[in-house]
């Protein structure tokens, strides 16, 4: 009996997760479903076929295949910028926050609550506060580059939606590597070190797989903040980086129901398969779960 309120929050949580799934796949194949239908009474490919994920029907050649994927859809196109953008973005902020969230796990200093605090201040300030005030240096620093005849653009382009999504995506990926590292021994590291091991030795079959798990947290979490970013790539990319979040809201407005659907299913496949990819190291007994409340 003690048992029964467990499942029922297990129970609850699942239906609450897949409720929204389930109306998007009903969605995304129902076609003229009105009020007050409980159940769509026609199905149909429609909006899959006009997005250009699926060929119409009756013309399933190699051929049709070809050409459709050859085209480019724009929903393939921003999903592909999307995996490109969030892949870019999670392993940057690894590369950076990994000796960061190592100093602040493992040591203590003067004015470690003042940098951690700093660390942790974009998730308190409101996203279009500093996004349009890096829109305007960007587009300043643009034009200084070109007069110096340095051929980089931030304002409208891949590589400053990216550095733009660091902001958001850092506290998750510092503050997780930090409870990783709070748990951390670094006595292995020294007695490997006496043994005579380089540090690029001890790092890779000392350090990484000790914090292997909160590294793959850290890179989720990043991950997923990148891929479900709209308004700084909105102000940002210009509309010239049409990612799938910003093709999603620019659907929202058509009304068509089935067609907004497809696309939500399509934006949240990556996330969901990398979620259960990544699911046992967000378990209470992984190392990647157990430091927060010493950092």
């Amino acid at each position: 009996m003690r048992r029964v309120p467990f499942y029922a929050a297990v129970i609850a949580i699942s239906i609450a997760f897949l409720a929204p799934v389930i109306s998007f796949m009903i969605n995304a194949f129902a076609y003229r479903w009105f009020y007050p239908q409980l159940v769509p009474k026609e199905w149909s490919l429609q909006a899959w076929v006009r997005l250009k994920l699926i060929p119409r029907p009756g013309d399933r050649t190699l051929e049709s295949f070809i050409d459709l994927w050859t085209g480019v859809p724009d929903v393939i196109s921003a999903l592909w910028l999307s995996l490109a953008i969030g892949t870019l973005v999670t392993g940057t902020s690894v590369i950076i926050g990994l000796p960061a969230a190592r100093a602040l796990g493992l040591y203590r200093f003067r004015g470690k609550k003042i940098v951690e605090f700093m660390i942790i201040a974009p998730t308190i300030v409101p996203p279009i506060a500093f996004s349009l005030g890096l829109n305007i240096n960007f587009i300043r620093w643009d034009m200084a580059l070109m007069n110096a005849g340095i051929p980089i653009d931030l304002a409208g382009s891949v590589f400053g939606v990216s550095l733009v999504h660091l902001v958001p995506v850092m506290p998750y990926v510092v503050l997780t590597l930090s409870g990783v590292f709070a748990n951390y021994d670094a006595d292995y590291e020294a007695q490997a070190r006496s043994l005579g091991a380089p540090p690029w030795r001890i790092f890779w079959d000392v350090t990484l797989p000790a914090i292997l798990p909160g590294l793959f947290v850290a890179a989720l979490f990043a991950f997923l903040v990148s891929w479900s970013q709209y308004l700084l790539t909105f102000l940002i990319g210009q509309g010239r980086v049409v990612t799938l979040p910003a093709l999603l809201f620019s659907a929202a407005g058509s009304g068509n129901n089935a067609m907004i659907a497809a696309i939500s299913l399509v934006f949240i496949a990556p996330a969901i398969l990398i979620l259960l990819v990544t699911s046992r190291y967000l378990s209470g007994e992984s190392s990647a779960a157990g430091g927060f409340g010493r950092v």
